[in-house]
């Protein structure tokens, strides 16, 4: 499972969404073709890829109507693929509760249907529930993107507790990576929280930092990953230097 990444944070707005669309544009651009997952119900990541279907041609229907993933992925711009979000995504933890087959359905759907090499990227919720720990569990490896402000580490703090809470269900340490994102350079707070963040995660942190940059903060209102709207912007540079690190230091096997 090597290639599959849950993206994940306890708290909102920290590019989360604009990580994964990012990363796997970055891949496609290589060759490949990610599979997306939207399992955020806001669907910000459908919606940029001007995706969001009726509730039986999302997600949604497989979690509630046990339709096959296959039959719900759709193509996206960049030459990936999509699993869209919905709404109605809110009722899955009322309607499933926290029990194990809910939290391996998506794990299980993903190893019928689709090859271990097979690049899955999957944008999780940004609440702790049934939706972001079946992402968690359907990848087993966590990218966990950290705005450069107070309230993004203490969110990013609060889901490394609950990785090592996860950890004797999975009878292992669940593989992680963070990474800084809206780093800005001039900023004192920008390299005091990296300096501490290095000395808490260590190796886990990665060295790559996606700047500050006003393409990327505008490619997702005109509908576009970064390499189709501004590919020489430094945002581009980014994206693929932190493609480059997960690969080489093995995070992600693709």
């Amino acid at each position: 499972m090597g290639a599959r990444l849950a993206v994940f944070n306890q708290k909102g707005g920290v590019g989360k969404t604009t990580t994964t669309l990012n990363l796997a544009a970055a891949m496609s651009r290589r060759g490949l073709t990610p599979l997306v997952i939207d399992l955020d119900a806001q669907a910000h990541l459908s919606s940029i890829l001007g995706e969001v279907p009726s509730s039986s041609q999302s997600i949604h229907a497989f979690f509630a109507e046990g339709r096959t993933l296959a039959s719900l992925v759709r193509p996206t711009s960049f030459g990936g693929q999509l699993l869209a979000s919905h709404s109605e995504l809110l009722k899955v933890d009322t309607m499933f509760g926290k029990g194990p087959n809910v939290l391996n359905r998506l794990k299980d759907g993903l190893d019928n249907e689709f090859p271990a090499r097979h690049p899955v990227l999957i944008d999780c919720c940004p609440m702790l529930g049934v939706l972001s720990l079946s992402g968690v569990f359907a990848a087993e490896r966590v990218l966990i993107p950290i705005s450069t402000d107070f309230l993004a580490v203490k969110g990013a703090l609060s889901l490394e507790k609950t990785l090592g809470a996860l950890e004797h269900v999975f009878k292992h340490r669940v593989e992680r990576r963070y990474v800084l994102t809206r780093f800005d350079g001039r900023r004192r707070m920008s390299h005091e929280i990296a300096g501490d963040l290095e000395k808490r995660f260590g190796p886990d942190l990665c060295r790559t930092r996606i700047a500050e940059n006003v393409a990327v903060a505008e490619s997702p209102s005109v509908g576009k990953d970064i390499f189709a709207h501004a590919p020489q912007s430094r945002g581009a540079t980014d994206y693929e230097a932190l493609l480059d690190e997960l690969l080489m230091s093995g995070f992600l096997e693709i």
